[in-house]
């Protein structure tokens, strides 16, 4: 039982610092991904096959330990690092980076989800939305007056007049300046923080999911909708600020990467080594009759 009990050891270990491995990849993979935020894996150890229970002292007794073996090594979880990555200017007016907390919403127009993001290599599409690399349209104010949330938009130039260029500020606040010398702010871009950024899932593409698990902060209970005020405005209550012209970096350290990547691989190498005794050790038993 002992022998096979260290070959299921051996075989979990080999499992849980593959997808060790897995996970360091993917950082190093990412290091020049822009907006990645770096994943770790923890661990944690299985069920113990419990030899004897544990017991109180009683009258004329001393308490008696309990007595377990380990069946082995689980994964038990894999977890997002947020923390901020560098910025790198660009010079392309609708590159954006977020410089301290918040995220950008995006939506996909084909199905209506929203997602988020640390990514905002934005362009003007030939509608004039402001959009992702896929098509996915950033959400903010717009409208007259700002006081609609939805997809950003140029507005129309007043009559007789070209737009000549377009400004995004540290308020995210998207001002369009026209050929008769007048501007007009049209749109806004919100940030969105969460409550527990740990629940949003990546979904490829710089996208994260699970908004709702995750709990928009100011949204009303049961919605992830960015609202009108200053809750989602950049630099207010607690979110970063809008960099135009720059993007946010990956956030991957490569020398932890690499010290991660050594370690993970002794403790493979390790758990390797635990099969190929066991399996010797197995050998001497069957052999046994032989002798």
């Amino acid at each position: 039982m002992a022998l096979i009990g260290t070959l299921g050891s051996g075989v979990s270990a080999l499992r849980t610092f593959m997808k060790g491995l897995e996970v360091i990849g993917n950082n190093i993979a990412n290091v020049n991904t822009t907006g990645f935020k770096a994943s770790e894996a923890k661990y944690s150890d299985s069920f113990s096959n419990i030899l004897q229970r544990s017991a109180p002292s009683g009258t004329g007794s001393s308490n008696t330990p309990s007595t377990g073996v380990g069946t082995g090594v689980a994964l038990a979880g894999v977890s997002t690092n947020f923390s901020q990555g560098s910025l790198s200017s660009t010079g392309r007016d609708t590159d954006l980076a977020v410089s301290g907390n918040g995220f950008f919403q995006v939506k996909n127009p084909s199905d209506g989800t929203t997602y988020a993001t640390r990514s905002g290599d934005f362009r003007w599409s030939d509608q004039g939305f402001l959009v992702t690399s896929q098509g996915y349209r950033a959400q903010g104010l717009t409208g007259a007056g700002l006081t609609t949330v939805g997809d950003i938009q140029l507005g129309t130039p007043p009559a007789g007049t070209q737009r000549l260029s377009i400004s995004i500020d540290r308020s995210g606040s998207i001002v369009e300046f026209y050929s008769n010398g007048t501007s007009a702010t049209t749109n806004q871009v919100l940030l969105q923080q969460y409550n527990d950024p740990s629940a949003l899932t990546k979904e490829g593409n710089n996208l994260y999911s699970g908004l709702l698990a995750a709990g928009a902060v100011g949204a009303a209970v049961g919605t992830t909708a960015l609202q009108v005020g200053t809750v989602n405005v950049p630099g207010k209550n607690g979110l970063g600020n809008i960099q135009s012209g720059a993007l946010e970096l990956s956030n991957v350290d490569l020398t932890d990467q690499f010290a991660n990547l050594i370690t993970t691989q002794r403790s493979f190498q390790a758990g390797s080594r635990l099969i190929t005794v066991s399996d010797t050790v197995l050998e001497d038993i069957v052999n046994l009759k032989q002798r």
